[in-house]
């Protein structure tokens, strides 16, 4: 490939976002870089070639096997972290387009954001604090598989952009804001999308019916899962045009964030699961520790010199769900 002839090709697209976007946008051409210097590629954005790094990244492919809320999750249709990571995307690409904001810095944000989460999901994370002593947060967690436990051309790490690991470790609303509007978007958009999809997902299951939901969730989100998404991202777009932040209208928030409450109480910490959360961090327990006991038993390719404790957590949270039980079963075996 003849780089020098196709560079125009890249600058063309940087040319089009200077005129195009919003004065609000975050410009590819004007990217605080990477921690390792590259030179530009000819025909992608530096935020196009982040997309595609996490795209291809192993850490991504494993989200489709990795829960959402059911665990281990029997019915074809139930979403996961892959699904749910789709998803998120879909919602921030409209939200970035209506507000002239940069769609791929948006997207890339979005792709790598839960790359970190564990097996078994929240759960998960509750386990490993105790197992570590400390908390462990998984976007923390998505910006060391980026940086670290990723490779790239025989490399550790992806080398993403300055802007796209901003984004990815302050996508949770636990963090200090981001410093990019599309950042700021995903963070929306994660939250508009698990809060619709979980309610989709609970109605299917059986766990919950439509007369369940709240009063303020149909009245002012709608009864249908399109109408929830468009009444949310609307509310987001209408409250940000032309603003240096992104923000939802008051009474959509309201809404989300008394829908969020309700599904906390009636899903994801309803007394029916006790049995099956008990189970599953007994599984995830029993493999930190016996990895703890053994760790030669650990795969070379992880950080060197890493705390022996943190190399098990970042093997273990790396793991899916039916990985982490079928090791189990084989620790059964041993002992």
């Amino acid at each position: 490939m003849d780089t020098r002839r196709l560079t125009f090709v890249r600058e063309q697209i940087e040319a089009a976002e200077e005129t195009r976007l919003s004065p609000y946008a975050m410009r590819s051409a004007r990217s605080r870089g990477r921690q390792v210097p590259e030179e530009p590629h000819p025909l992608r954005t530096a935020f196009q070639r982040d997309r595609d790094r996490i795209l291809h990244a192993k850490a991504f492919r494993r989200l489709a096997h990795k829960t959402q809320v059911f665990l281990a999750p029997e019915g074809d249709h139930l979403r996961v972290r892959l699904t749910h990571t789709l998803e998120v995307t879909q919602v921030a690409r409209t939200i970035a387009r209506a507000l002239q904001l940069n769609e791929d810095l948006a997207e890339a944000i979005c792709l790598g954001h839960d790359l970190g989460h564990t097996p078994f999901g929240h759960l998960g994370e509750d386990v490993l604090s105790e197992f570590l002593g400390r908390p462990f947060r998984h976007n923390e967690q998505s910006l060391r598989i980026v940086d670290c436990l990723e490779t790239r051309a025989g490399h550790p790490g992806l080398n993403l952009t300055w802007e796209v690991r901003d984004g990815i470790l302050n996508h949770t609303w636990s963090m200090p804001p981001p410093a990019t509007l599309e950042a700021q978007i995903a963070r929306y958009a994660d939250r508009i999308a698990y809060v619709n999809h979980d309610i989709d997902d609970a109605l299917r299951a059986g766990v919950l019916r439509p007369g369940d939901l709240p009063d303020i969730t149909r009245r002012v989100l709608g009864d249908t899962s399109s109408d929830r998404v468009d009444a949310m991202v609307g509310a987001v777009v209408e409250a940000s045009l032309g603003q240096p932040q992104v923000q939802m209208r008051d009474e959509e928030l309201a809404a989300m964030l008394e829908t969020r409450t309700f599904l906390f109480l009636n899903v994801y910490q309803r007394p029916e699961i006790v049995p099956e959360v008990e189970s599953a961090r007994i599984t995830l327990r029993t493999v930190c520790d016996w990895y703890r006991a053994h760790p030669e038993a650990l795969p070379e390719e992880g950080v060197p010199d890493t705390a022996p404790d943190v190399a098990v957590v970042d093997y273990v949270a790396g793991m899916t769900d039916r990985f982490a039980l079928r090791e189990f079963e084989r620790i059964g075996l041993k002992v």
